[in-house]
């Protein structure tokens, strides 16, 4: 992974300081590319451990259109936790429960968790029920089929930020738009991420779109092209600054191969056991705190 290593050393030496919404303070720099080969492993960071299990289950959840923290706390996937907490804690509701109190109630209790667990229109009602005119575009089934009838299309295209809805998500969308891109048979993709947190969320954005990529691939017989990450702000939040020092003092290991299961060729019926992931070596993890 020596393109987000230069990522992140982009940012220490061009990074500026920048306020930011969390009052966390940033070094940030806007406009980056990064590109990866997907023929040369899958891009899972090595230099710390990722969490892969998250980074499935995330992206099984935005195709079913989930948009609730149920599925994801089930399956003992913690990543959206805060922003849900946060708002139950500043309600009436709230009665000094602790975290893993509240993410039990979400676990056991249906009710609680339609009340308190759901973050909006976020990414899975956007991919697919995007809403305009008076009806709603399943915006992934029409990307499968215009990539299987029409593949020289310009128009592959998917796209979370839709600007009347912003103010009801809990987090508007940071990896915002994707367009797809088939050329001798082979599938590559190009991210556009409005802001990236370079520490802790751009290793889960990479793979995630890797992921897809290859499932889209899979599911409609196709080679593996690229994956094309085009981050607009880039930033390391003031508390990260140290562990990305130490990342980078880490030499990378080989990439690992994900495969996908050869019988399930229909991505909405993917499931976690799906996909494996071979000769992941890494260094250990490296802690940090993510700002709401």
């Amino acid at each position: 992974m020596k393109q987000y290593h230069e990522f992140l050393q982009h940012i220490l030496n061009h990074g500026s300081p920048k306020d930011d919404r969390t009052q966390t303070g940033t070094i940030s720099t806007f406009g980056y590319q990064m590109r990866f080969d997907l023929n040369q492993g899958f891009p899972l960071v090595t230099t710390k451990k990722v969490h892969l299990k998250s980074v499935i289950y995330e992206l099984l959840w935005f195709i079913k259109g989930d948009t609730n923290i149920q599925y994801l706390t089930q399956n003992g996937v913690r990543i959206w936790n805060e922003w849900p907490y946060q708002k139950y804690k500043k309600s009436d509701a709230y009665e000094g429960e602790t975290m893993q109190t509240f993410i039990d109630k979400i676990n056991t209790d249906d009710a609680f968790a339609k009340t308190w667990g759901d973050l909006g229109p976020v990414y899975g009602k956007q991919w697919r029920a995007f809403e305009g005119k008076n009806r709603s575009i399943d915006q992934l089934k029409v990307l499968l089929d215009e990539i299987k009838n029409n593949p020289h299309s310009r128009r592959l295209i998917v796209n979370s930020w839709n600007a009347p809805l912003v103010e009801e998500m809990a987090l508007p969308p940071c990896h915002m738009m994707m367009q797809f891109y088939v050329n001798d048979g082979k599938l590559s993709a190009q991210l556009y991420q409005r802001s990236a947190d370079a520490f802790l969320g751009v290793p889960f954005n990479i793979a995630s779109y890797a992921l897809l990529t290859q499932m889209i691939a899979h599911a409609l017989d196709l080679k593996l092209g690229e994956f094309v990450h085009t981050i607009g702000d880039a930033h390391i939040y003031n508390n990260h600054i140290e562990q990305v020092k130490t990342q980078l003092k880490r030499k990378p290991y080989p990439l690992p191969t994900m495969t996908i299961n050869p019988d399930k060729k229909d991505i909405f019926a993917m499931e976690y056991d799906d996909f494996t992931l071979s000769n992941y070596q890494h260094h250990p993890h490296i802690k940090g705190k993510v700002s709401v």
